[in-house]
């Protein structure tokens, strides 16, 4: 009998570890639904702001894993998951029997399964499910969930992905694993949409089109993406290259997937060039710099800022 099936009534006990700016609106949300919340983060200014909201602070991940029916993670990559769930803060060794384990940061497949094997030797259920909406998605509640793992676990965890996410966004994608690898690859493509962006950008301005005329044309072409109609705005209206979203973060993203691609045997030229183009922004701009860096560059190429004129 699995952990989902023993497991009895909804979920009402929530640890969450990861307050950060992603966490932090997620955990928010939570509380307000009525959950009830017990929250832990390293950096304790996070924790109080949770408490100010309704958070129960915990002071271990131990203490947040102990008495949860559930426990959601929202960290920043594959060594901090592994510390937490895997390491010494012993995530996983403290849930009870029957606990729900979710893990909603971009990780990676192979962490993912020794996670589902420790998971599954404690009878806990386990559930990979990264989201995608940038911090903005976070504050308002409408992320969207790429869920691997089985579906039941899927049904069970449901009334917690709908408080933090879209419910029509929630996706199950397959089985263990498959949420960390459609989440790596939709990043991939953003980024390689964001290099591509800005080389026709720059190119156009170059050649003396204007910027607005140009986006315009593009965005009613075939060549038409989200990125180009909705996600480079920022850049074009404001200047504003989405700081909420760091390159060390997008570094780590793509040498993720570059490193899924190369161990499922996949060529993968363009990308590899692309996360090369991404790692000259953040040497150039700094790890700080916002994730719409790469366009930075070619603003600097085509010697001019990509900006809508007033």
């Amino acid at each position: 009998m699995t952990a989902s099936q023993r497991s009895a009534g909804p979920i009402r006990r929530v640890g969450f570890v990861g307050l950060g700016h992603m966490g932090g609106p997620m955990c928010a949300h939570l509380v307000r639904a009525g959950f009830e919340v017990m929250a832990y983060d390293l950096d304790r200014v996070a924790v109080q702001r949770a408490h100010q909201l309704g958070a129960t602070p915990a002071a271990s991940v131990s203490e947040c894993a102990t008495n949860a029916q559930a426990l959601i993670t929202m960290l920043p990559g594959p060594p901090q998951v592994e510390a937490v769930l895997l390491g010494e803060s012993r995530g996983v060794e403290a849930l009870v029997p029957g606990a729900l384990l979710i893990d909603m940061s971009t990780s990676s497949r192979a962490l993912g399964l020794r996670i589902l094997d420790a998971a599954a030797s404690r009878d806990v259920a386990f559930l990979d499910a990264p989201v995608a909406g940038q911090a903005i998605g976070a504050r308002a509640g409408t992320l969207a969930i790429y869920v691997g793992g089985e579906r039941d676990d899927l049904e069970r965890a449901r009334p917690l992905f709908e408080t933090v996410g879209d419910p029509g966004r929630i996706k199950h994608v397959g089985s263990h694993g498959a949420g960390y690898t459609v989440k790596l690859l939709l990043n991939l493509l953003w980024f390689i949409q964001s290099v591509a962006t800005g080389e026709v950008l720059g190119t156009g301005l170059r050649a003396g089109l204007k910027l607005e005329s140009l986006h315009e044309a593009l965005v009613s072409s075939p060549a038409n993406s989200n990125f180009l109609a909705r996600d480079v705005l920022p850049v074009l209206s404001d200047g504003d290259y989405d700081d909420a979203f760091p390159m060390r973060m997008v570094s780590k993203d793509l040498a993720l997937a570059v490193d899924l691609a190369r161990d499922v045997g996949m060529p993968v030229e363009l990308s590899a060039l692309v996360e090369q183009v991404h790692r000259r922004a953040r040497a150039r701009f700094g790890d700080d710099a916002g994730e719409i860096s790469a366009v930075r560059l070619y603003e600097e190429l085509a010697g001019t800022l990509f900006r809508f004129r007033s």
